[in-house]
């Protein structure tokens, strides 16, 4: 089964240049419909946007089997790109593409979108027999997994599937973190800093001694955490009532994700309890309040789960040696497992993703699309 190489480098480019920023996924889902529908296939587009604040909703196409006595398979790209990713313009050199401009490539995840177009292309022109297929295009992936949390997965007929969102290609992704979102606001008493400084409560100061206390970067093997964000303030001559404090704590052990968490939270509240006032001016005291948001489960594939059984007998009919790898982080897979689904998640060539040194190269893409016929043919 020979790969239309620049039809497939045609189609990478256009919707690369659709710009479809989280939330704003429309003109691809449009593509993708009107794509699809011309061949022939079942295109249905769910109810999401009123969960996730997209301009659009999921987009499920299916094919019916045509001959292959194989089970039905689902593969899942994700329509959103990160910012920079208005005006997206390709450039390629040779077979390797990247971004004209000051923006990210969108190969994360588009790459994977074209790809499936190229194979039902040629599955369809070469008249290839092949097992029932459903496509899973969602939104809002890049800015916590949005589309496929609204999404119903009753929807899918397919039992095992695999995300194409990962780098490398031959990869094939088995485990992947959970996930908490952490956010403390400190609210402290405002004050003129250089008129009367004591009766102020500095919210910025009770905040950088949590974070200073905190355990951050590699926690254990299997843990990481971080800060990443810190907002707060008015003028430097107001001592600051209020700061707002955003990490992150991930764990491929959902325990260590639970203990962690709680470490951040006392940490937290533990340094806005021990304030003292040292003037005894201070016109108030200081509060915390914390949130932690879930944002994904932990994915562990079994080495017997039924996905990677398939692609690895899709890999030896093409002569090709698989690496099986635990990542770091979380994508639609993570979510897709959860739902009782069997998940794993392939490389499409994807490098230096989310940011505007992007790349991928057309033979990267050409293997990838020569595996998925291979898993959805054999």
């Amino acid at each position: 089964m020979d790969i239309n190489k620049e039809r497939l480098a045609k189609t990478f480019i256009a919707l690369c240049e659709i710009s479809s920023p989280s939330k704003e996924e429309g003109g691809v889902a449009a593509y993708v419909k009107n794509v699809f529908r011309e061949l022939n296939g079942e295109v249905v587009e769910d109810g999401s946007a009123d969960k996730t604040g997209s301009d659009c909703g999921n987009i499920v196409v299916r094919f019916p089997g045509n001959g292959a006595n194989l089970d039905p398979v689902f593969f899942n790209c994700h329509m959103d790109t990160v910012q920079p990713g208005d005006g997206v313009r390709v450039l390629r050199e040779g077979n390797t593409f990247s971004s004209k401009g000051d923006t990210v490539l969108g190969a994360d995840d588009k790459s994977g979108i074209a790809v499936l177009i190229e194979v039902i292309r040629t599955l369809q022109e070469q008249n290839v027999p092949h097992g029932p297929v459903e496509f899973l295009f969602t939104t809002c992936e890049e800015i916590g997994l949005l589309g496929v949390k609204a999404f119903d997965a009753a929807t899918l007929r397919a039992g095992i599937g695999y995300a194409l969102d990962t780098t490398g290609t031959d990869q094939v992704i088995i485990g992947a973190p959970a996930a908490n979102r952490f956010v403390a606001e400190i609210t402290g008493h405002a004050a003129h800093a250089g008129l009367a400084p004591e009766q102020g409560v500095n919210a910025i100061h009770l905040a950088a001694q949590a974070v200073a206390e905190l355990h951050l970067g590699r926690l254990d093997k299997e843990s990481t955490a971080n800060i990443g964000l810190i907002a707060g303030g008015t003028a430097t001559n107001i001592v600051p009532d209020k700061v707002t404090v955003k990490g992150e704590i991930r764990s491929h052990s959902e325990d260590k994700l639970a203990r962690y968490t709680g470490e951040f939270e006392e940490t937290f509240r533990q340094v806005v309890d021990d304030w003292t006032d040292p003037t005894g001016l201070a016109a108030g005291i200081p509060t915390v309040a914390l949130r932690i948001n879930k944002e994904y489960p932990v994915m562990k594939l079994a080495a017997d789960a039924p996905a990677l059984q398939r692609v690895a007998g899709a890999a030896a009919r093409l002569g090709r040696n698989l690496e099986y790898i635990v990542a770091g982080g979380g994508s639609d897979a993570n979510i897709l497992n959860s739902y009782g689904l069997s998940c794993a998640i392939l490389g499409t060539g994807m490098a230096n993703v989310h940011t505007i040194d992007e790349y991928i190269e057309l033979d990267d893409m050409i293997k990838t699309a020569q595996l998925i016929m291979s898993i959805v043919t054999a």
